[in-house]
C-alpha cells in the first residue's frame, strides 16, 4: 500500500519533504506531487495530477486554500484515509471525504510515524 505526499518539496527543511523520508525509513512506499518537479531520495515529484493505483493513504501538505483542485482527484483516487497535517486542516473537504467513505484525518504524519500509530 502506499502513500502520497500532496505538497511534497526538494527542500529538506519542508514537512512535506521530511514525512516523505522518514515514510521511506519505516518503510512504506510512496508517490510524490509536488508544484515542482524533482526528486526525494529518487523517487519522483510529480507535476499536475498524475494517474495512481494502490494509494491507500494521503498525507496534505497544502493549505485549505490551495486544495480545491485536489477535491475531485482525492475522491477519484479513493484512498483509505487522508491525513491533514497542521496547517492544511479543512473541515469542510473533511465532510465531502467522509461522504465518499474516505476517512479524514487531523494529525501528523512524522508524529504518527515516530510514536508507532501510522
Amino acid at each position: 500500500m502506499k502513500t502520497l505526499v500532496i505538497g511534497a518539496s526538494e527542500n529538506t527543511a519542508r514537512y512535506a519533504n521530511r514525512a516523505a523520508q522518514s515514510l521511506l525509513q519505516h518503510g512504506h512506499a510512496i508517490e510524490l506531487i509536488g508544484l515542482k518537479a524533482g526528486q526525494i531520495q529518487g523517487y519522483p515529484i510529480q507535476t499536475g495530477l498524475p494517474t495512481l493505483n494502490d494509494v491507500d493513504t494521503v498525507t496534505m501538505y497544502v493549505g485549505a486554500r490551495n486544495q480545491a483542485g485536489y477535491v475531485d482527484y482525492l475522491k477519484d483516487l479513493k484512498p483509505r484515509r487522508v491525513i491533514f497535517n497542521p496547517g492544511a486542516e479543512n473541515p469542510e473537504l473533511a465532510q465531502q471525504l467522509k461522504k465518499e467513505g474516505i476517512e479524514p484525518i487531523e494529525a501528523c504524519t512524522l508524529v504518527m510515524l515516530s510514536i508507532g500509530n501510522y
